[in-house]
């Protein structure tokens, strides 16, 4: 086939593409339509450090402790120490991590645990995730004011913010310059950029590797089996391996 033929029929072909493309534009001009703005609402529900979707509305530690009690304390315990299946919430920080923005215990060799609010960063993402998710057994099930309310319970466990304390819209932006990690943070860590810096201690090892006893997390006795074997539900291989809590010991 000669190269003026191929250019011709790939003329025709591309012309019959367009063709096609303006007919379909004709034949059904009402396919597709801009949504609505309550239909974007409905996706558009996140809440941004900078506070940017943060609903207006207000909630007291008092009025948290009350819904605490009815709704959170059976998975989170009283105080959120979480003694049952779920991580500690609050616990680990100081007053010199809220004065300094970073949660020295999360460096500590000695502090198994690394609490909610050891290592949260934005009070943002405390209030859209207790909006989003909680309770466990009833997400999205609280009002805006019993949010705001939860959220300043937990505030006070974590001595952020006094016992009289209101959480409000307003409010809220201050809390956050008393967050004891604020400034914990960082885009400098191996899984942006392979250059940067790890974000575990341990040395590269693809076999035979010897794993550090001592570092593991050890639950409680009482904490033991409520949850089943984690040795039996956790893979096999590589440096993650959970530990054998079939019983209480």
């Amino acid at each position: 086939m000669s190269r003026s033929l191929k250019s011709a029929l790939l003329f025709l072909v591309l012309g019959a593409m367009m063709a096609s493309a303006t007919v379909t534009a004709e034949t059904y001009p009402n396919t597709g339509r801009r949504a609505t703005v309550a239909e974007v609402a409905a996706w558009d529900i996140d809440v941004r450090p900078d506070f940017r979707g943060l609903p207006p509305g207000s909630g007291s530690v008092a009025q948290g402790m009350r819904l605490w009690e009815t709704k959170c304390a059976n998975c989170h315990g009283a105080f959120g120490e979480s003694p049952a299946a779920f991580p500690p919430l609050v616990g680990g920080t100081t007053r010199e991590d809220i004065a300094s923005g970073r949660a020295a215990g999360l460096i500590a060799a000695t502090e198994n645990a690394k609490t909610t609010m050891m290592k949260l960063a934005t009070v943002s993402t405390l209030w859209d995730y207790i909006r989003r998710a909680m309770p466990y057994d009833a997400p999205k099930s609280l009002s805006v004011n019993e949010v705001y309310a939860v959220t300043a319970y937990l505030l006070n466990l974590a001595d952020i913010v006094p016992a009289d304390f209101t959480l409000t819209d307003k409010t809220i932006r201050d809390v956050q310059g008393k967050m004891p990690n604020r400034a914990g943070m960082t885009l400098n860590h191996g899984m942006r950029d392979i250059g940067g810096k790890p974000d575990v201690l341990s040395e590269a090892c693809m076999s035979a590797c010897k794993v550090d006893d001592a570092s593991l997390v050890v639950l409680p006795p009482a904490g033991r089996g409520l949850n089943g074997n984690l040795a039996d539900q956790n893979r096999a291989w590589g440096p993650v391996r959970g530990v054998d809590t079939g019983g209480r010991k």
